[in-house]
């Protein structure tokens, strides 16, 4: 299968050297072409997607879009009469309401190709195509908002295309349903994780900490500009998620200011049975 990668940062990067890994013919395309050419170089793509969608190795059947989410589908919008005939768009972005609203356009006309939206839950603390790796994937869950008008040959296609990428689940959901649990699972806990290593203490951490601090802050190493995109793309559930732990919060706070030993207990106790509720499955997932 030929794969066209468009944009090489950390997961359009990864997804590039899973590919080839996998066996497929994978060409590039990024703004820069220098990466592009650097991709191919080192060998992590077969060839260089040019801007007519051709490259030495054909043109892509699959495109995996991994641009910021402001600038999907205007790529899209330029390249949409090149695509061949039965090709299928997967995006990567972390928010699906406003790419896929954008896109439905392409999905129930006649448009020869098809668009789905994807979101791949994998990556780091670190950006860029220098921190990419065909690992990056393994055992992780690869999220599909299909429109209804989509047909299962695309999606059977795309499931087993996944999977040799090294994803372990794939996920099928309404772009409404991955905004709610994506501004929870992925958004809030940036959100959250910059705001605790903004206290000055932070600073002085050295000799006194340990997992719990270093959990807390891992993904506060985040790219500002891109999670700035992701946080107002999806504003509505975000801010409702976040309203939720601010209100959660000031009951800890009230709690202990005043002393109160038994709701105290209470609401920690609530936390722990949640956590204890939860499937074995989640308790068993690794740092990435």
């Amino acid at each position: 299968m030929v794969v066209g990668v468009v944009g090489l940062g950390l997961i359009g990067g990864s997804f590039a050297k899973a590919a080839t890994r996998a066996g497929h013919s994978v060409a590039v395309w990024n703004r820069t072409r220098a990466t592009s050419e650097a991709a191919v170089a080192d060998g992590s793509a077969a060839a260089v997607l040019e801007e007519d969608m051709t490259s030495a190795v054909g043109s892509p059947d699959v495109y995996l879009v991994s641009l910021p989410p402001s600038a999907v589908v205007p790529w899209i919008d330029a390249h949409q009469s090149a695509f061949k005939n039965g090709a299928v768009l997967v995006d990567a972005t972390g928010v699906k309401g406003s790419i896929c609203e954008a896109m439905r356009k392409y999905a129930y006309d006649d448009t020869p190709w098809t668009f789905v939206g994807g979101h791949p839950m994998a990556g780091k603390e670190v950006s860029g195509y220098a921190n990419a790796t065909a690992d990056l994937f393994r055992g992780a869950s690869m999220i599909l908002t299909p429109y209804p008008s989509c047909g299962r040959g695309p999606l059977d296609m795309l499931e087993a295309f996944f999977r040799t990428l090294g994803f372990g689940n794939v996920v099928f959901t309404t772009p409404e349903r991955h905004d709610e649990m994506i501004a929870l699972t992925s958004q809030l806990a940036h959100v959250v994780s910059s705001a605790y290593i903004q206290e000055p203490l932070a600073k002085e951490h050295a000799g006194f900490s340990a997992g719990s601090f270093y959990d807390m802050t891992r993904v506060a190493r985040l790219d500002p500009g891109v999670w700035t995109d992701l946080f107002l793309a999806n504003r509505e559930a975000l801010s409702s998620v976040l309203g939720g732990l601010i209100e959660r919060l000031c009951g800890f706070k009230e709690a202990i200011d005043t002393g109160d030993a038994e709701r105290l207990r209470d609401l920690l106790e609530r936390g722990r049975a949640v956590i204890e509720s939860m499937p074995p499955t989640y308790k068993s997932i690794s740092r990435q």
